[in-house]
């Protein structure tokens, strides 16, 4: 390689086309599991009803992931890392942490962010600074009124983990609309 950090594969060749088929397999994987988990939670909600659920809109969005696109008059591979797709109009998920907000915005497409908004809040600590900063007893303050399980196995996921997701939405003012603020009431994750 002739710049180790900037090693890339260079388009049109068998290596370029191999990874971007096996990128792709991956990308719908993770759609397909999405609407999985989907259609098992609406299952369960009918089951614990009594009712057929009514889905009047899904929004299943990528985060973390390249696809070819057209920015100013020029076809690129767009690896939006930390983002998802804000084209106008387009209805994305905005994630906090397990303890705070989340939002479904719409996109505003601002060209000059290639049509991207944030893809949640963030992390400021990593995995294993926060399992050294941080205590149960403030995981249980930080997740008062949200049911989760009370494991330190969730310590690295402690909302004080994260940026301000309050912050991130502000910041994102130019890249999207607020439609709804979602509250977690439970918290499920496996450990």
């Amino acid at each position: 390689m002739p710049h180790k950090d900037l090693s890339y594969l260079v388009e049109g060749t068998d290596e370029f086309w191999a990874y971007i088929r096996q990128m792709r397999w991956a990308q719908t994987y993770a759609l397909l599991n999405r609407e999985e988990m989907m259609d098992r939670l609406v299952a369960c909600v009918e089951e614990w009803l009594g009712v057929t659920v009514d889905r009047q809109e899904e929004i299943n969005c990528h985060h973390n992931y390249t696809e070819q696109e057209e920015h100013f008059a020029k076809p690129v591979w767009l690896s939006r890392k930390g983002a998802i797709s804000a084209r106008a109009g387009e209805p994305g998920l905005i994630p906090g942490s397990m303890g705070t907000a989340s939002y479904v915005v719409a996109g505003l497409g601002n060209r000059r962010a290639l049509n991207s908004a944030p893809h949640g809040a963030g992390r400021v600590h990593s995995r294993l600074s926060a399992r050294r900063t941080f205590t149960m007893d403030q995981l249980r303050e930080a997740m008062a009124g949200v049911e989760f399980r009370d494991t330190d196995a969730f310590i690295d996921e402690i909302p004080a983990a994260y940026k301000d997701i309050g912050q991130v939405i502000a910041d994102a003012a130019d890249l999207v609309e607020v439609r709804h603020t979602l509250r977690q009431l439970v918290n499920v994750k496996g450990d």
